[in-house]
């Protein structure tokens, strides 16, 4: 999750996923299963992490700040929360102080009895519904959206359950991925244009849903099928049962998950992502050429992009920069020299493969470029004779409103600068991106910019796929909320 309001972390140039979601039905150690999928979606987010459970009668729930590994290992989480039913939710934040109260899943007894949901995305009407729900006299516990469709179950007046919440989600707007359950049944619901992904599992004779195909694989479950756009399944003793709340839903799934926030092992929307990346490399290759005696990557992202360059080219592939894992985001920065030279907290240069020679650096996207500058700088200090830089994705020119964080529009540099700008200001001697149809044609597609888009592009177009409520309202002046709405 992260603040809509907040500013980009200016140590962390890089864009983020905000949350990883997981859920299982119809297996006595549930929870434990749960641990394990988050621990493979770890990489979606990782400020916090909760997991919750019930039996049939009773519910609960941990939660807690930190990774997976440091708060669901040693005892079973199993005996701890026990059950057959469980979710659970990796998050990842920007805004401040990361709050136990937004940690998910959040629970909520209702009237038609408990109900717990985890959420990925960003509702992009949440502050809209949210004003409206207050002046109704609603009670919020947290700052999270996610609790604006609680709010709408509770109040839906709908038959049954299930009923209810389709009427809740057809009031959001937005990219989301949902799963959620009650004392019998799990849920899991996507939205429209399908952006955030939400995928369908087996493990023998339970069902499984996950953020990505990397979840059912550590648990040894077999991958069923994604979740539709604008469906809802619902899980329980009797199977699966498919409804949908928007017949007139198109599949836009989210281009980025290529890009960067998916595993390299995941398959989404039925491509490998590595072999996608790969291709991104191959045609980066061909369409931004360069005179070089070795392609580096930028790890971890852009190793593979980077392998598809080489492999094109027949220039040489070695690992010119080692990343450090064991660096936290809470690392002491307590000069400004210190913060400066954060870079080398997480990269070093193996100045043995770069010293003398015509290097080129391939990374998966440029977003502001501090990072990337600071990187050229080590390079170059590392005794490189020329440094050029490839982007393996397009021109970041819009922000994101649908669960990525990402800085406003005035601090993407390919949105405020020319080619020639930025070469000049990322100190390097050339600089490329990858087209939008080279991006299209490394996924196996066709970019038709007269059509309606295939992928949620909007970063590289600008074609946002669904209405931006609360930012229309914003820029208008007419949002008068006091309190602010974190995104999931």
């Amino acid at each position: 999750m992260s603040n809509p309001t907040a500013t980009f972390d200016p140590n962390e140039d890089k864009i983020r996923e905000e949350c990883g979601v997981f859920g299982i039905f119809g297996i006595e150690n549930a929870a434990s299963l749960t641990a394990l999928g988050l621990h493979a979606l770890q990489h979606r987010g990782q400020e916090a992490c909760g997991i919750a459970a019930t039996d049939g009668q009773q519910f609960r729930t941990e939660r807690h700040l930190g990774l997976v590994g440091d708060n669901f290992t040693g005892d079973d989480p199993s005996e701890r929360l026990g059950g057959h039913i469980s979710i659970g939710h990796v998050r990842y934040s920007t805004a401040g102080q990361t709050v136990l109260r937004n940690v998910q899943p959040l629970f909520s007894e209702l009237h038609t009895g408990g109900f717990a949901l985890a959420h990925n995305g960003h509702i992009t009407n949440a502050f809209t519904l949210r004003e409206r729900l207050v002046k109704k006299g609603a009670i919020f516990q947290s700052t999270s959206d996610t609790e604006v469709v609680i709010h709408l179950i509770a109040r839906a007046k709908e038959g049954e359950f299930i009923d209810r919440l389709v009427s809740a989600i057809r009031q959001v707007d937005g990219g989301y991925a949902f799963v959620g359950m009650t004392e019998n049944m799990l849920i899991g619901a996507r939205d429209r244009n399908g952006i955030r992904p939400l995928l369908v599992g087996r493990i023998g004779d339970s069902y499984v849903l996950a953020s990505e195909t990397c979840a059912f694989d550590m648990i040894d479950a077999e991958f069923i099928r994604e979740v539709e756009p604008g469906e809802v399944v619902v899980i329980n003793a009797d199977g699966i049962r498919s409804f949908t709340a928007f017949p007139n839903a198109k599949n836009r799934p989210c281009i980025f998950e290529f890009v960067y926030f998916a595993r390299p092992d995941s398959v989404v929307d039925g491509k490998s992502v590595y072999e996608v990346r790969k291709r991104m490399g191959e045609r980066l290759a061909e369409e931004t050429p360069a005179d070089v005696d070795v392609i580096i990557p930028v790890p971890d992202s852009g190793v593979p992009a980077a392998l598809g360059f080489a492999q094109a080219t027949g220039v040489p592939f070695e690992l010119g920069i080692i990343r450090n894992h064991y660096v936290g985001r809470t690392f002491i920065q307590p000069t400004q020299q210190i913060r400066d030279m954060g870079v080398k907290l997480k990269h070093s240069a193996n100045r043995a493969m770069i010293e003398g020679k015509r290097v080129l650096l391939v990374d998966d996207s440029i977003v502001r470029g501090t990072t990337s500058t600071k990187i050229v700088r080590m390079i170059k200090a590392a005794g490189a004779k020329e440094v050029h830089f490839r982007s393996a994705s397009p021109p970041i020119k819009f922000p994101d409103h649908y669960g990525i964080d990402m800085p406003s529009k005035d601090k993407l540099i390919a949105a405020n600068y020319s080619i020639e700008e930025m070469t000049s200001m990322l100190e390097v001697d050339s600089l490329g991106f990858l087209s939008v149809e080279g991006l299209y044609w490394a996924m196996g597609e066709k970019f038709r910019e007269e059509d309606a888009p295939q992928y949620t592009d909007h970063c590289f177009t600008g074609a946002y796929p669904t209405p931006l409520i609360d930012r229309d309202r914003k820029m208008l002046g007419r949002n008068q909320l006091s309190f602010l709405v974190e995104v999931a």
